[in-house]
């Protein structure tokens, strides 16, 4: 099969959703109103495309100065000052424009490509082209020739323009691809989302992705249910061959001595519980050769390592050998896929094998809308699983005592492969944690009820709740009334 030659960016998820890059020699439209970030996309691409050997013309059709823009620029981490003039070209278009028409501007651009040897071009006030020119048919003239000479040269062509554009319009037919930035408010949230319309003779991740400007530029995360639609090159599905422990003994002998391997196991209970405490054990099972991950969003390390050493864990001992990596991610405007992504290059980055994300629930609130969740979810746990991750997750229920339970979230807890449920009880006149296995795939378990008892020696499971009925709505009560 043979494979176009790319164009990398260089932006970050941006060439993951290009599947590679701009097809060298084609020409693109980059579209979206007055600060949406166009010009800085494109002048982040011109810059790394220099820094990968390349050479750029940037021509404008504004009124706008360069200096001006440069002043903007400056503050950005991919501005190399040194670069203009040598290996960036800046070259107004406007006065040509104005003054001599749209063919002395092909003519201009022409020499140029010729004399910078440039490898990409960009076009910045497509716009201000399309309102100079007298017909449509003007327009679609001046783009042809601008793409015919560029790609004559090998130069790769970028047109930006503030008008959103219609599919039919005559710069949308004559390019080859189109990408779409625009900004939608929900809430008090702004999200800045991009889109492919178009890509010809090139694969691209459909859909809406999310992308941030911070000083490093634009980041675009990109989708993670089509990131990961099939699973990663080199990984295999893997379930249930080897067992896990789950690092608390007698929960591994009602599970036929541990969690499957590669598994999901969901921890659904109400806040303080004890999921935090279990998935502590989970981890300080690990080692070099299968080191850990604490993925959370409500507990930084150095509080979760106290309450490791409250449970007589020595987590730290585990974290200077490098078997155990920590990372908070406090729940702030964060992007759902930025979060997903985040994690699963921890995940490879340390060759984890034991992971606990602390909470799933945590991740849902960063889902704008959240109707994608499902599917999000679905290429998360995937992923982990074809990268042999052992996962342990939590979900707060807001329900500390009471007999309906909720499911997480809508399918979510069919999706995992282990389930198990933990509550508040009250019994004898005392308070107690009760614990409840509801699923382990494919594989026999102790269904009965146990109480959890946490104390500075670890937790324990105890037979508990025989002569007893309605545990699980918070209120046991003796089967046999007096």
């Amino acid at each position: 099969m043979n494979r176009l030659e790319r164009v990398v960016t260089g932006i970050q998820g941006l060439d993951e959703i290009l599947k590679g890059g701009l097809v060298a020699g084609a020409s693109y439209v980059i579209q979206g109103r007055p600060g949406s970030g166009k010009s800085i996309m494109a002048n982040q691409i011109a810059f790394n495309h220099v820094r990968g050997g390349g050479r750029v013309l940037f021509a404008t059709m504004l009124s706008e100065t360069h200096e001006r823009m440069f002043q903007f620029f400056s503050t950005l981490d991919f501005f190399d000052r040194s670069c203009i003039g040598d290996q960036v070209q800046y070259l107004s278009a406007f006065d040509t424009m104005e003054g001599e028409g749209l063919d002395e501007v092909v003519r201009l651009l022409r020499r140029e490509i010729s004399r910078q040897k440039a490898s990409l071009l960009v076009v910045d006030g497509l716009l201000n082209a399309r309102s100079r020119a007298e017909t449509p048919i003007d327009t679609k003239k001046f783009i042809a020739e601008l793409q015919g000479h560029a790609a004559f040269a090998g130069c790769t062509v970028i047109f930006l323009t503030s008008a959103r554009l219609e599919d039919g319009s005559p710069e949308h037919t004559m390019v080859d691809g189109v990408l779409d930035l625009h900004e939608e408010e929900i809430g008090s949230r702004t999200i800045r989302r991009l889109a492919l319309r178009k890509t010809r003779g090139s694969g691209a991740l459909p859909g809406f992705h999310e992308f941030t400007i911070s000083d490093a530029g634009i980041t675009v995360f990109p989708r993670l249910e089509t990131l990961y639609r099939d699973p990663s090159v080199g990984a295999t599905y893997r379930f249930g061959h080897q067992r896990v422990t789950s690092g608390v003994a007698s929960l591994d002998a009602m599970i036929e001595n541990g969690l499957p391997e590669s598994s999901t196991t969901l921890l659904m209970g109400p806040s303080g519980v004890g999921k935090t405490s279990i998935s502590l054990n989970f981890l300080a099972a690990c080692t070099s050769e299968a080191p850990g991950l604490m993925f959370s969003f409500y507990e930084p390390p150095e509080r979760l390592q106290l309450k490791a050493g409250a449970l007589g864990l020595d987590l730290a001992g585990r974290i200077d050998q490098g078997a155990l990596h920590m990372h908070w991610q406090p729940t702030t405007e964060l992007r759902l896929d930025e979060v997903g992504l985040k994690l699963l290059a921890l995940v490879q980055q340390h060759g984890i094998k034991r992971l606990v994300i602390d909470s799933l629930g945590a991740i849902a609130r960063f889902a704008l809308p959240q109707g994608r969740l499902i599917e999000y979810f679905s290429a998360l746990l995937n992923e982990l699983r074809t990268q042999g991750v052992t996962v342990l997750a939590t979900w707060e229920l807001r329900d500390m005592f009471g007999a309906d339970i909720a499911a997480p979230a809508p399918e979510l807890s069919s999706m995992v492969d282990n389930l198990i449920l933990l509550r508040f009880v009250e019994a004898e006149a005392e308070i107690k944690r009760v614990l409840s296995i509801l699923k382990v795939r494919d594989s026999l378990y102790d269904p009965s009820l146990r109480e959890m008892v946490i104390d500075n020696s670890g937790i324990e499971l105890k037979k508990a709740f025989k002569d007893m009925v309605k545990v699980l709505s918070g209120s046991a009560m003796p089967s046999i009334q007096p």
